[in-house]
């Protein structure tokens, strides 16, 4: 978790920016048309758009009453790996139908990381939302279309 304001904590799911970040590394596969769900694709996949994450930052620091852990994450919180594959193909207008094998993944990422993106967690951002706080891509189409373009 990083630090926020003084006693407050933000915690992140995977974020949606231009020129970096894990959408570079998704983009190639995908924009050759052999991008797809990771394992299952069953497990929940929390993101979030960078300037939601820059927006949460921003509020927790200006705004007093904003104490203790934060979770930055889109409120589309029950978005599957499976979903957002289909969602990243889709912005892109190319197929997103061809898993990527639990024994690929261990072996490209290391067994520690690779069970963060086999496993997956679901995360809600209900301090987040109960702070005040308005996201500005709060759909994971709109995120992945803005980033993408």
């Amino acid at each position: 978790p990083e630090k926020v304001g003084g006693a407050g904590k933000l915690l992140r799911g995977v974020v949606l920016g231009r020129g970096g970040g894990a959408i570079s590394a998704m983009l190639l596969p995908f924009r050759l048309g052999l991008g797809g769900p990771i394992g299952s694709g069953h497990q929940f996949f929390p993101w979030i758009h960078i300037r939601d994450l820059v927006g949460i930052l921003t509020h927790a620091l200006e705004a007093n009453h904003v104490q203790g852990v934060l979770n930055g994450v889109a409120p589309a919180s029950t978005t599957t790996n499976a979903a957002f594959a289909q969602a990243l193909g889709a912005a892109l207008g190319r197929p997103a139908f061809l898993p990527v094998p639990s024994i690929a993944v261990q072996a490209i990422y290391g067994r520690e990381r690779a069970i963060m993106l086999l496993e997956g967690q679901k995360v809600i951002p209900r301090r987040t939302l109960a702070a005040g706080y308005q996201y500005s891509f709060p759909e994971l189409g709109a995120a992945l279309k803005e980033v993408v373009a």
